[in-house]
């Protein structure tokens, strides 16, 4: 196991890519004792792991966690573990079929277009008051409060209710990091609580009386008689808002911090705002705002001659998978007109991201608002890193325009 790969080590957090090219080097497969898992480099193995149906996001579909020589969470944990349960993220056939299949009636291409318009809105209500008041901290003055509101707007939470969003997400969003913290456990079981018992009145509230919102129409999405339970309902609520924000504020983020070192990059792309689609493809690829996927070994698996025996788990590197050589001309290029760039940011297979296509809405509206009516802006201090490695991400961006 190559020493350099150290997820808890700021220094690794802020550039895990050497460390990733080193791995690469050493071989497709790695156990690594500290999480017990084995950590999978490799963008065509990444690629067809994510597709393999021999490992799932959880085994409680074929197997007691005694049967798969695992320990049950913690009853303590008991919130957290129903909301994160019942979720499309964690699910397998045949529920995950059943829940996409309803949620997908509500959430279609569609919908999501008919978004644009209010994302674009949004975008450039919160850019005009950036720049209004000379720039600040990006992080929270646009690529937070965007995605955040997006997806509000999505489930009808009237905006007076929207400020405890963020926070009870951050606190869920704690437990995916590697081996959390007892602290973070219980922040995690609180905004579960919280969270879940705000969104079982609004979804009294819809039932009562339905809206042309997203939670009405889960409410009234059905399929051969199926519905969604209420909890399904509730865990697919803080799904949307836990992934339909991390990865979008980070990216946001990230992406600028980006283009501000290579500034020949950033010229080229204010000069040329059409290179905006691939843009965003390639700021995506190139410093992946989710770092690692886990995925349970359901059967015996093997990668380069090495067993992975059932009950092991599986982390797959996406941040190395999208920086791998074997499968990107020139990887650690930034090359904002790249064609070619399978980057696998959004996953694949059946957990595809279901809201690839709006975060893709939101980062052209964000970037392409920012390029228009900040054309001059720049960074005022070299960003800080959180210390999570899962969700990758800065504590902050200050620049002026």
């Amino acid at each position: 196991m190559h020493v350099s790969f150290d997820p808890w080590s700021p220094a690794f957090v802020a550039d895990p890519y050497p460390a990733y090219a080193a791995l690469r080097a050493a071989g497709r497969v790695h156990w690594f004792e500290p999480t017990g898992q084995w950590l999978i480099p490799h963008h065509s193995d990444v690629s067809a792991l994510l597709r393999d149906r021999r490992l799932g996001r959880t085994y409680l579909h074929r197997f007691s966690h005694e049967e798969f020589g695992r320990t049950p969470p913690s009853a303590a944990h008991e919130p957290f573990t129903t909301l994160n349960g019942q979720g499309l993220l964690d699910l397998e056939a045949p529920d995950h079929t059943r829940i996409r299949r309803l949620v997908s009636k509500a959430f279609t291409p569609r919908t999501v277009e008919s978004l644009a318009p209010t994302v674009r809105r949004l975008a450039a209500e919160l850019v005009d008051s950036f720049v209004a008041a000379g720039g600040g901290d990006l992080l929270a003055a646009v690529a937070e409060p965007l995605p955040v509101a997006v997806i509000a707007e999505m489930l009808g939470i009237p905006e007076s209710d929207r400020g405890p969003l963020r926070p009870w997400s951050a606190a869920i969003c704690g437990m995916f990091e590697l081996n959390p913290s007892q602290e973070t456990a219980e922040a995690a079981v609180r905004a579960s609580e919280e969270f879940s018992g705000y969104l079982r009145e609004l979804i009294a509230r819809r039932r009562a009386e339905p809206g042309t919102d997203l939670i009405s129409a889960l409410i009234a999405a059905h399929d051969d008689g199926e519905r969604l339970t209420e909890q399904e309902m509730v865990s697919t609520c803080v799904l949307l808002l836990n992934a339909g924000h991390e990865a979008t504020v980070n990216t946001t983020v990230n992406g600028w911090w980006t283009l501000f070192r290579h500034p020949d990059r950033l010229a080229a792309l204010r000069a040329d705002h059409e290179l905006l689609p691939t843009a965003v493809e390639e700021l995506l690829r190139h410093d992946t705002p989710l770092q690692m996927f886990e995925r349970w070994v359901l059967d015996d698996i093997e990668i380069a001659g090495t067993l992975i025996p059932r009950g092991s788990e599986v982390a797959l590197l996406f941040g190395s998978a999208n920086r791998d050589p074997e499968r990107f001309a020139d990887p650690d290029v930034l090359d904002l007109g790249r064609r070619d760039n399978p980057h696998v940011t959004f996953g694949a297979g059946i957990h595809y991201c279901l809201g690839a296509p709006l975060a893709r809405i939101e980062l052209q509206a964000s970037f392409g608002e920012l390029l228009r009516k900040a054309p001059e802006m720049r960074l005022l201090a070299e960003p800080e890193w959180h210390p999570g490695y899962v969700i990758r991400g800065l504590r902050e961006l200050h620049v002026e325009v």
